[in-house]
């Protein structure tokens, strides 16, 4: 994503400039947004317009994904024993020690 300055970055620098001018209330009423929309945005604002861009809401990580130990051991699996059902092939990698509940889902 470039370093533009979009419309909607814009609008909220305008809206965090009438908050610190008149207060989030005032704000609030002018703009027609919720005041916990505008603290929102307040606490994210260090005075740049870079700092009111939309940031991503992906996990960095997820609880239960697999391990590269995990992956490796399904991949060669794989290889070694193509006509596997999935059935079959997450008893091996139970017996393996690869306990994930749906460790064949590659």
């Amino acid at each position: 994503m470039g370093k533009s300055i979009t419309q909607d970055m814009a609008y909220r620098q305008s809206l965090m400039k009438q908050t610190e001018k008149y207060g989030v209330s005032c704000a609030s009423r002018k703009y027609n947004k919720s005041r916990s929309c505008i603290c929102f945005w307040k606490a994210r604002w260090d005075g740049s317009v870079e700092s009111l861009a939309c940031q991503s809401r992906r996990p960095h990580s997820h609880p239960r994904q697999h391990t590269q130990w995990e992956l490796k051991l399904i991949r060669d699996m794989r290889r070694r024993n193509p006509s596997l059902g999935l059935i079959e092939l997450w008893h091996h990698l139970k017996h393996r020690g690869c306990a994930r509940p749906k460790a064949c889902s590659l």
